[in-house]
């Protein structure tokens, strides 16, 4: 089993679509984009160890400082540098690369040691908060960035120093009398020791990351008190002292360290820690395998904490977070659409994560649920993060928009984590679409997600080849081609989506049903059809989020794809859409479209003669009479709807909103 990104050079995206315009994006722009972004705010000449004046600026966030990321902002720019860099050459994209690993390299201490703020800004007390200040998120990057780098190069320029590294940390952290009993505050390095593990075959990597996945939350893990608590002793932090994302004291939930994993009954915190927390568990669940004695508790926990996200605290768009002071996850069902309704931060990272948590569930047990969710992510809460021309970014995805918090996006951020999480992620896309196995001359396809594109396999001395042909998500006729050898035994399995009403595959298999989510096509039957069609209607529909939200609310869905209304091509609004009723059993038409400018198609919808303006009349507070609530005349013809995805790209005032109430 491998992961999304080794595999990605399995897979070469052909024929235009969505993926590979947002690709070829990236590939032209948007990492020079954030190439040049990375060199004026000082980011790119970090690691020369030399004083910047920005470490001197007060933290928008105490305790930790502005400048803490700098190490994984650059690891993440040279990870998704390296995965483009696999498909074409680009001699700026390769000049940057190397002269960022020598600055790396260089900047590495005599023992290992490789962070700028504890070796620039506070020298002398590495180590010494482990709860705030990021050293091993930071550490986990880099080593990602050490695998892509030595993937595409084939030298070890990078993974020399990041080994060296990882030897200091395994020395640092563990078990023993004389090793600290520490955990990172942001999980991160876990996945990546995991990743590192499969490349090197070293057990201390994966040993390691083990570790930190078990000794997170344990209340007597050091010298009888829980971890986080002693090191702030050891630093003089005062008993009332508190970062500012902290409600109360004490509040390692925040960090889900407040009790070990397998024990937590519900998904707690910040989002994008819960995440990449959750994707390191699956990953050494699939790497122990299930003879281990704690693949149960483990995967129980998994699945336990899964179902808590997916149905009481993900919004409609695949997005998690409703509140803003953590970033993180609040109590079941309390999910708002936006800052004035009481929160909604739905962090692109976040929805990331989910992906990869997703990714991993499926190595786990092959059940379309987790591939749904991670195609919901992908097309509305991770793609919204980057603009139809991929300059601008958002950090927070809300779900409408109030006059604190516009539908607008930005160059870049302080915390800049999400732009190049975002140009990682689609350099290593192609491993999401499909996972393979290759056992001797057999080999299954599990196809997760579509596009046009083709699989390369090898198997033994031959070679199988499994090319798709759409346009999805704007349509969903699939076409597929399989050319493999004679001896060579395919078994392809073909998700249907959950909220599919219908398919058809042509040649038919009589009697054939989909088990959870996939339908099974057998050696036999591809050896007489070779080349079949997926066909999936894309039928716009009306959706809402769970009774128990208290939102009597709809939004319209077509496939995968989550719209949403902007005052663009709505004019008249000056509230958000606050007070837009619609009629969830109206005509809804299609129209093709595509953003002025950049050509980017999309198919828009419309809500035809369904809407109206709920209007309140004068009366005493704080009751509301019945009679004071009605429907203003006449009603709107057409409103318009936009993918969420694509929201914010052509002008407007940033009014936006993907719940509409319902009209009753």
């Amino acid at each position: 089993m491998s992961n999304p990104q080794t595999s990605l050079i399995n897979t070469k995206f052909t024929h235009p679509s969505f993926i590979s315009r947002r690709r070829l994006t990236v590939q032209k722009t948007t990492l020079l984009t954030q190439l040049s972004i990375l060199k004026s705010t000082g980011r790119y000449d970090a690691f020369k160890l030399i004083w910047h004046p920005s470490y001197s600026d007060k933290p928008d966030v105490w305790p930790v400082p502005n400048h803490l990321f700098w190490d994984s902002d650059v690891a993440k720019w040279i990870e998704g540098a390296c995965y483009f860099l696999i498909e074409g050459k680009s001699e700026q994209l390769d000049e940057a690369v190397k002269e960022l690993v020598d600055m790396i390299r260089g900047a590495q201490q005599s023992d290992g040691y490789l962070n700028i703020h504890f070796t620039v800004v506070e020298k002398g007390k590495r180590w010494s908060n482990l709860r705030d200040l990021h050293e091993l998120y930071n550490a986990g990057h880099l080593i990602e960035a050490a695998l892509a780098h030595n993937q595409y190069y084939g030298n070890d320029l990078l993974m020399e120093p990041m080994l060296k590294y990882v030897d200091l940390i395994s020395d640092t952290f563990g078990p023993g009398p004389e090793q600290k009993h520490g955990y990172p505050g942001h999980p991160e390095i876990e996945l990546a020791l995991l990743r590192l593990y499969r490349k090197t075959g070293n057990p201390e990597h994966a040993a390691l990351a083990e570790y930190f996945l078990d000794e997170r939350g344990n209340p007597t893990g050091q010298d009888g008190r829980h971890y986080y608590d002693v090191e702030a002793e050891a630093r003089g932090d005062r008993e009332a002292e508190r970062p500012v994302y902290y409600p109360t004291k004490r509040c390692y939930w925040y960090q889900q360290a407040h009790e070990p994993i397998i024990e937590q009954q519900t998904v707690e915190g910040h989002s994008v820690r819960a995440m990449y927390l959750l994707t390191g568990l699956a990953d050494l669940v699939s790497i122990r395998g299930k003879s281990n004695e704690k693949c149960e508790a483990r995967t129980a926990a998994l699945e336990r904490l899964w179902s808590n996200m997916t149905e009481r605290k993900m919004y409609l768009t695949g997005g998690i977070g409703a509140i803003k002071q953590y970033e993180g996850f609040g109590i079941d069902y309390f999910l708002p659409s936006s800052t004035d309704e009481g929160g909604c931060y739905a962090e692109t990272c976040a929805a990331i994560g989910v992906m990869m948590l997703a990714e991993r569930m499926l190595q786990i047990e092959l059940d379309g649920k987790y591939a749904d969710i991670m195609e919901l992510c992908f097309y509305n809460s991770v793609m919204t993060g980057m603009s139809a021309d991929g300059k601008a970014f958002t950090y927070v995805n809300q779900l409408a928009s109030s006059d604190t918090d516009l539908s607008k996006r930005a160059e870049w951020f302080t915390c800049a984590c999400c732009p190049p999480n975002v140009t990682r992620l689609l350099g290593y896309i192609g491993g999401y679409l499909w996972t393979h196995q290759v056992e001797k001359e057999s080999v299954q396809v599990n196809v997760h997600m579509y596009s046009s594109a083709i699989l390369t396999i090898p198997v033994e001395s031959s070679t199988v080849e499994i090319e798709q042909k759409s346009n999805w998500p704007w349509d969903g006729e699939i076409e597929f081609a399989l050319r493999n050898p004679a001896e060579v035994s395919v078994t392809i399995k073909l998700r249907i989506p959950g909220w599919a009403t219908s398919w058809q595959l042509s040649p038919n298999i009589p009697e054939s049903q989909p088990e959870k989510g996939y339908l099974t096509l057998t050696p036999e039957w591809l050896k007489a059809n070779p080349k079949f069609h997926l066909n999936i209607p894309l039928v716009p529909r009306f959706i809402s989020p769970h009774p128990h939200t208290n939102q009597d609310i709809v939004a319209l869905a077509r496939g995968p794809i989550v719209y949403c209304v902007e005052d663009v091509d709505n004019p008249g609004s000056d509230d958000h859409f606050k007070n837009v009723l619609i009629d969830p059993a109206c005509e809804v038409s299609e129209t093709r479209a595509s953003i002025p400018g950049i050509e980017e198609p999309y198919v828009g919808l419309a809500a035809l003669r369904a809407t109206s303006l709920l209007a309140v009349s004068d009366y005493p507070a704080p009751h509301v009479p019945l009679g004071a609530v009605t429907q203003q005349r006449p009603s709107i013809d057409k409103l318009h709807f936009i993918p969420y995805a694509l929201r914010d790209n052509r002008g407007g005032k940033g009014h936006m909103r993907v719940g509409i109430r319902r009209k009753r």
